[in-house]
């Protein structure tokens, strides 16, 4: 009797495709590129991104602006005018204002805020040392007192008291630094220039305007 034979198969793929050992070593190794396509992809982007953070910081925090000085509010206390003689004199408080716009603390010297007519000088007051903080106004409440006693004989101020209005102006210049994240220091001069009309009549101020 012929003995019967079995011959054994090998078992194929569920997809009918067999794959070899170089075809895995090739799929590993695209899995590692894209790996690395993807790190240097978000590391790209990270620095990219400081780039822009550090371009931003260096335009705005960074950025030393100047300081402007202001008057405010002019309260008249006194107010008396002859247009003969010709003289005036006047009693006012007001506030000096120092506007700090910087990421940093303004640290200004003393310094005196003149009054004027004509570009001569009428009255002064003094400023004292001071600190403006981070994007902040330092206010000044200051009282003024103005008048022709040392005034050279002008043409135009009889006209003028005759007129009804009283022209002057004030100035101011600060000397100080601006400190930025404590480690950094800049010299900013903070002025004024002041217009001022005095309506004579009704004893008040009709216009103020500073640049």
């Amino acid at each position: 009797m012929a003995e019967e034979t079995h011959q054994a198969y090998p078992i194929a793929p569920a997809n009918g495709y067999a794959r070899s050992d170089g075809e895995s070593l090739v799929s590993e190794d695209e899995l590692k590129r894209k790996k690395r396509i993807k790190l240097f992809t978000y590391i790209g982007i990270f620095i990219v991104f400081q780039i822009i953070v550090m371009t931003v910081f260096g335009l705005t925090v960074m950025k030393v602006k100047t300081p402007k000085a202001r008057l405010g509010e002019i309260n008249i206390q006194s107010l008396n005018s002859v247009p003969a003689t010709p003289s005036f004199d006047a009693t006012f408080t007001t506030q000096i204002r120092i506007k700090n716009t910087n990421w940093g603390p303004y640290k200004f010297n003393a310094g005196t805020a003149t009054f004027l007519y004509q570009g001569a000088t009428i009255g002064q007051v003094v400023i004292p040392k001071s600190k403006a903080g981070m994007r902040s106004t330092k206010k000044l409440n200051v009282e003024v007192a103005v008048n022709t006693n040392a005034l050279p004989s002008s043409s135009t101020l009889g006209s003028e008291l005759s007129s009804g209005v009283l022209t002057l102006t004030s100035q101011v210049q600060l000397k100080g630094k601006v400190e930025l994240m404590l480690i950094m220091k800049k010299n900013k001069n903070a002025a004024m220039d002041c217009t001022i009309a005095f309506d004579l009549s009704t004893k008040t101020v009709k216009t103020l305007q500073c640049k």
